[in-house]
Protein backbone atom coordinates (compact mmCIF):
# COMPACT_ATOMS: atom_id res chain seq x y z
CA UNK A 1 0.00 0.00 0.00
CA UNK A 2 1.34 3.85 -0.82
CA UNK A 3 1.31 6.95 0.18
CA UNK A 4 0.02 9.33 -2.68
CA UNK A 5 1.06 12.50 -2.92
CA UNK A 6 -1.12 15.74 -4.58
CA UNK A 7 0.27 18.74 -5.92
CA UNK A 8 3.21 17.08 -6.42
CA UNK A 9 5.03 19.08 -8.55
CA UNK A 10 4.51 22.81 -6.35
CA UNK A 11 6.14 24.22 -3.68
CA UNK A 12 5.49 22.35 -1.10
CA UNK A 13 4.20 18.63 -2.82
CA UNK A 14 8.07 18.35 -4.44
CA UNK A 15 9.96 18.74 -1.09
CA UNK A 16 7.13 15.97 0.61
CA UNK A 17 8.23 13.92 -2.42
CA UNK A 18 11.86 13.98 -2.36
CA UNK A 19 11.76 12.97 1.59
CA UNK A 20 9.71 10.58 1.14
CA UNK A 21 11.31 8.70 -1.26
CA UNK A 22 13.97 8.03 0.73
CA UNK A 23 11.55 6.47 3.73
CA UNK A 24 11.67 3.19 2.64
CA UNK A 25 7.96 3.50 2.09
CA UNK A 26 6.03 3.06 -1.74
CA UNK A 27 5.54 6.62 -2.73
CA UNK A 28 3.47 8.00 -5.85
CA UNK A 29 3.33 11.27 -7.08
CA UNK A 30 0.14 12.88 -8.74
CA UNK A 31 0.52 14.74 -11.62
CA UNK A 32 -1.77 16.00 -14.76
CA UNK A 33 0.71 16.14 -17.26
CA UNK A 34 3.17 12.78 -18.16
CA UNK A 35 6.60 13.56 -17.17
CA UNK A 36 5.74 17.15 -15.83
CA UNK A 37 8.10 16.74 -13.44
CA UNK A 38 11.56 14.45 -13.02
CA UNK A 39 10.73 12.51 -10.03
CA UNK A 40 13.34 10.53 -7.33
CA UNK A 41 14.22 7.06 -7.95
CA UNK A 42 11.70 5.09 -6.82
CA UNK A 43 8.58 7.49 -6.94
CA UNK A 44 5.71 6.46 -9.41
CA UNK A 45 3.97 8.77 -11.30
CA UNK A 46 0.15 8.70 -11.08
CA UNK A 47 -1.51 10.45 -13.75
CA UNK A 48 -4.77 12.32 -12.72
CA UNK A 49 -7.09 15.30 -12.46
CA UNK A 50 -9.11 16.46 -9.20
CA UNK A 51 -11.89 17.61 -11.17
CA UNK A 52 -12.44 14.01 -12.40
CA UNK A 53 -14.22 11.41 -10.47
CA UNK A 54 -12.99 8.79 -12.44
CA UNK A 55 -9.74 9.83 -12.57
CA UNK A 56 -9.27 10.13 -8.81
CA UNK A 57 -10.79 6.96 -8.25
CA UNK A 58 -7.56 5.19 -10.19
CA UNK A 59 -5.55 7.14 -8.37
CA UNK A 60 -6.26 6.32 -5.40
CA UNK A 61 -6.28 2.37 -6.27
CA UNK A 62 -3.92 0.70 -3.57
CA UNK A 63 -3.35 3.83 -1.18
CA UNK A 64 -3.33 3.66 2.29
CA UNK A 65 -2.20 6.84 2.70
CA UNK A 66 -3.04 10.16 1.57
CA UNK A 67 -1.74 14.02 1.21
CA UNK A 68 -4.21 16.44 -0.07
CA UNK A 69 -2.76 19.91 -1.40
CA UNK A 70 -4.91 21.90 -4.00
CA UNK A 71 -3.55 24.60 -5.73
CA UNK A 72 -5.44 28.25 -5.35
CA UNK A 73 -7.96 27.96 -8.25
CA UNK A 74 -11.50 28.87 -9.19
CA UNK A 75 -12.59 25.27 -8.41
CA UNK A 76 -10.33 24.21 -5.09
CA UNK A 77 -13.12 23.54 -3.28
CA UNK A 78 -14.72 21.32 -5.18
CA UNK A 79 -11.36 19.40 -6.07
CA UNK A 80 -11.19 18.87 -2.61
CA UNK A 81 -14.37 18.19 -1.31
CA UNK A 82 -14.51 15.49 -4.42
CA UNK A 83 -11.19 14.07 -3.10
CA UNK A 84 -11.60 13.36 0.37
CA UNK A 85 -15.46 11.67 -0.78
CA UNK A 86 -13.48 9.50 -2.90
CA UNK A 87 -10.35 8.72 -0.04
CA UNK A 88 -13.73 7.69 1.98
CA UNK A 89 -15.18 5.35 -0.81
CA UNK A 90 -11.65 3.67 -1.40
CA UNK A 91 -11.41 2.96 2.30
CA UNK A 92 -8.37 5.41 2.92
CA UNK A 93 -8.07 6.16 6.64
CA UNK A 94 -4.65 8.01 6.76
CA UNK A 95 -4.86 11.89 5.60
CA UNK A 96 -2.80 14.93 5.89
CA UNK A 97 -4.79 17.95 4.30
CA UNK A 98 -2.92 21.38 4.17
CA UNK A 99 -4.97 23.94 4.71
CA UNK A 100 -4.28 27.46 5.88
CA UNK A 101 -3.62 28.96 8.99
CA UNK A 102 -6.57 31.69 10.35
CA UNK A 103 -9.55 29.58 7.87
CA UNK A 104 -12.00 30.58 10.28
CA UNK A 105 -11.38 33.83 10.62
CA UNK A 106 -10.27 34.99 7.22
CA UNK A 107 -14.27 34.52 5.91
CA UNK A 108 -13.72 37.23 3.26
CA UNK A 109 -11.07 35.50 1.71
CA UNK A 110 -11.73 33.04 -1.23
CA UNK A 111 -9.42 30.62 -0.75
CA UNK A 112 -9.47 30.74 2.59
CA UNK A 113 -13.49 30.19 3.30
CA UNK A 114 -12.45 27.10 0.55
CA UNK A 115 -10.23 25.63 2.75
CA UNK A 116 -12.26 26.36 6.05
CA UNK A 117 -15.22 24.04 4.19
CA UNK A 118 -12.83 21.31 3.82
CA UNK A 119 -11.87 21.67 7.51
CA UNK A 120 -15.30 21.19 8.38
CA UNK A 121 -16.04 18.35 6.26
CA UNK A 122 -13.37 16.70 7.98
CA UNK A 123 -14.45 17.50 11.36
CA UNK A 124 -18.14 16.72 10.86
CA UNK A 125 -17.85 13.38 9.52
CA UNK A 126 -14.83 12.93 11.95
CA UNK A 127 -12.25 11.84 9.34
CA UNK A 128 -8.84 10.49 10.47
CA UNK A 129 -6.68 13.68 8.76
CA UNK A 130 -4.16 15.95 10.20
CA UNK A 131 -5.19 19.03 9.32
CA UNK A 132 -2.21 21.40 8.44
CA UNK A 133 -2.32 25.22 8.82
CA UNK A 134 0.69 27.26 7.09
CA UNK A 135 1.15 30.63 7.79
CA UNK A 136 2.62 32.83 4.64
CA UNK A 137 5.25 30.94 3.22
CA UNK A 138 8.81 32.84 3.28
CA UNK A 139 9.87 31.64 -0.02
CA UNK A 140 6.33 34.17 -1.05
CA UNK A 141 9.31 36.74 -1.09
CA UNK A 142 11.40 35.35 -3.69
CA UNK A 143 8.84 36.57 -6.15
CA UNK A 144 9.85 40.33 -4.91
CA UNK A 145 13.22 39.83 -4.80
CA UNK A 146 14.33 42.01 -7.80
CA UNK A 147 12.52 44.53 -6.53
CA UNK A 148 13.77 44.43 -3.30
CA UNK A 149 17.21 44.58 -5.19
CA UNK A 150 17.00 46.90 -7.83
CA UNK A 151 14.39 49.52 -6.73
CA UNK A 152 15.59 49.22 -2.99
CA UNK A 153 11.95 48.68 -0.99
CA UNK A 154 10.63 45.95 0.43
CA UNK A 155 6.59 45.58 -1.56
CA UNK A 156 4.79 43.25 0.06
CA UNK A 157 2.21 45.34 2.11
CA UNK A 158 2.22 42.94 5.36
CA UNK A 159 1.50 45.85 7.27
CA UNK A 160 1.88 45.96 11.20
CA UNK A 161 -0.39 43.14 13.13
CA UNK A 162 2.87 40.57 12.61
CA UNK A 163 3.22 37.67 10.52
CA UNK A 164 4.89 34.67 11.70
CA UNK A 165 6.12 33.68 8.47
CA UNK A 166 7.43 29.73 7.78
CA UNK A 167 9.65 28.60 5.78
CA UNK A 168 8.42 25.82 3.16
CA UNK A 169 11.00 23.37 3.85
CA UNK A 170 9.47 23.51 7.64
CA UNK A 171 5.70 22.59 6.39
CA UNK A 172 7.34 19.76 3.77
CA UNK A 173 9.16 18.21 6.68
CA UNK A 174 6.06 18.59 9.41
CA UNK A 175 3.81 17.30 6.70
CA UNK A 176 6.34 13.98 6.24
CA UNK A 177 6.30 13.33 9.56
CA UNK A 178 2.63 13.29 9.98
CA UNK A 179 2.39 10.70 7.09
CA UNK A 180 4.76 8.69 7.88
CA UNK A 181 3.27 8.46 11.41
CA UNK A 182 -0.08 8.01 9.96
CA UNK A 183 0.98 5.41 7.32
CA UNK A 184 2.64 3.33 9.81
CA UNK A 185 0.88 3.26 12.51
CA UNK A 186 -1.31 -0.26 13.22
CA UNK A 187 -4.70 1.52 13.25
CA UNK A 188 -5.96 5.03 12.16
CA UNK A 189 -4.97 7.79 14.44
CA UNK A 190 -7.04 10.69 15.75
CA UNK A 191 -7.51 13.81 13.63
CA UNK A 192 -6.02 16.97 15.03
CA UNK A 193 -5.09 20.26 13.49
CA UNK A 194 -1.92 22.01 13.75
CA UNK A 195 -0.66 25.65 12.87
CA UNK A 196 2.55 25.43 11.09
CA UNK A 197 3.98 28.96 11.54
CA UNK A 198 7.41 30.20 12.29
CA UNK A 199 9.73 31.39 15.10
CA UNK A 200 8.54 34.83 14.78
CA UNK A 201 5.99 37.36 13.63
CA UNK A 202 7.48 39.97 11.53
CA UNK A 203 6.20 43.06 10.05
CA UNK A 204 6.44 45.22 6.83
CA UNK A 205 9.65 47.01 8.73
CA UNK A 206 11.46 44.44 10.53
CA UNK A 207 10.96 42.04 6.86
CA UNK A 208 12.81 44.97 5.32
CA UNK A 209 15.42 45.59 7.93
CA UNK A 210 15.96 41.68 7.02
CA UNK A 211 16.23 42.31 3.49
CA UNK A 212 18.96 45.53 4.43
CA UNK A 213 21.19 43.29 6.45
CA UNK A 214 21.49 40.74 4.19
CA UNK A 215 21.73 43.24 1.08
CA UNK A 216 24.05 45.59 3.30
CA UNK A 217 22.44 48.70 2.89
CA UNK A 218 19.05 50.47 3.46
CA UNK A 219 15.50 48.88 2.42
CA UNK A 220 12.77 50.81 3.41
CA UNK A 221 9.22 49.26 4.03
CA UNK A 222 7.06 50.16 0.95
CA UNK A 223 3.82 50.98 2.74
CA UNK A 224 0.67 49.02 3.12
CA UNK A 225 -1.22 49.93 -0.89
CA UNK A 226 -3.81 47.36 -1.93
CA UNK A 227 -4.44 49.03 -4.47
CA UNK A 228 -1.19 49.04 -6.29
CA UNK A 229 -0.44 45.54 -5.06
CA UNK A 230 -3.59 44.25 -6.31
CA UNK A 231 -2.60 45.87 -10.02
CA UNK A 232 0.76 44.15 -9.80
CA UNK A 233 -0.84 40.34 -9.04
CA UNK A 234 -3.45 40.99 -11.90
CA UNK A 235 -0.42 41.75 -14.18
CA UNK A 236 0.79 38.38 -13.69
CA UNK A 237 -2.19 36.32 -13.41
CA UNK A 238 -6.28 36.29 -13.02
CA UNK A 239 -7.85 39.13 -11.57
CA UNK A 240 -10.21 36.73 -9.39
CA UNK A 241 -6.76 35.59 -7.95
CA UNK A 242 -5.16 39.04 -7.88
CA UNK A 243 -8.50 40.38 -5.70
CA UNK A 244 -8.18 37.02 -3.25
CA UNK A 245 -4.34 38.00 -2.28
CA UNK A 246 -5.54 41.67 -2.03
CA UNK A 247 -7.98 40.26 0.33
CA UNK A 248 -5.67 38.33 2.36
CA UNK A 249 -3.20 41.01 2.32
CA UNK A 250 -6.16 42.90 4.32
CA UNK A 251 -6.73 40.37 6.79
CA UNK A 252 -2.90 40.10 7.27
CA UNK A 253 -2.89 43.85 7.68
CA UNK A 254 -5.60 43.67 10.20
CA UNK A 255 -5.44 40.93 11.94
CA UNK A 256 -1.94 39.54 11.70
CA UNK A 257 -0.81 35.57 11.23
CA UNK A 258 -0.35 34.31 14.64
CA UNK A 259 0.23 30.72 15.47
CA UNK A 260 -1.65 29.25 18.73
CA UNK A 261 0.47 29.91 22.05
CA UNK A 262 3.37 26.71 22.14
CA UNK A 263 2.97 25.74 18.47
CA UNK A 264 6.96 26.86 17.89
CA UNK A 265 7.60 24.52 20.50
CA UNK A 266 5.44 21.78 19.28
CA UNK A 267 7.00 21.83 15.95
CA UNK A 268 10.56 21.95 17.29
CA UNK A 269 9.98 18.97 19.30
CA UNK A 270 8.38 16.96 16.07
CA UNK A 271 11.48 18.55 13.72
CA UNK A 272 14.04 17.67 16.51
CA UNK A 273 15.66 20.92 15.30
CA UNK A 274 14.83 24.92 15.71
CA UNK A 275 12.64 26.39 12.81
CA UNK A 276 14.20 28.41 10.27
CA UNK A 277 14.25 31.56 10.68
CA UNK A 278 13.32 34.25 7.91
CA UNK A 279 16.60 36.18 8.03
CA UNK A 280 17.82 32.52 6.97
CA UNK A 281 16.02 32.54 4.58
CA UNK A 282 16.61 35.94 3.17
CA UNK A 283 20.66 35.10 3.27
CA UNK A 284 19.88 32.06 1.38
CA UNK A 285 18.07 33.89 -1.35
CA UNK A 286 20.52 36.50 -1.90
CA UNK A 287 23.56 33.84 -1.72
CA UNK A 288 21.97 32.13 -4.06
CA UNK A 289 21.81 35.35 -6.79
CA UNK A 290 25.78 36.61 -5.87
Amino acid sequence: MSILITGASGTVGSRIVQRLAASGEEVKALVRTPGKIALPAGVTEVVGDMTSAASMRAALSGVRTLFLLNAVTADETTQALMTLNLAREAGIERIVYLSVIHADLYTNVPHFTGKHTVERMIKSLDLPVTVLRPAYFMQNDERIQSVVENYGVYPMPIGQAGVSMVDVRDIADIAVVELLARHRAPHPLPRRTLDVAGPEALTGESAARIWGEALQRDIPYGGDDLDGFERQMAAYGPDWLAYDMRLMMQGIQQRGMHAEKGTAGTLEKMLGRSLRSYREAVREMVGSHD
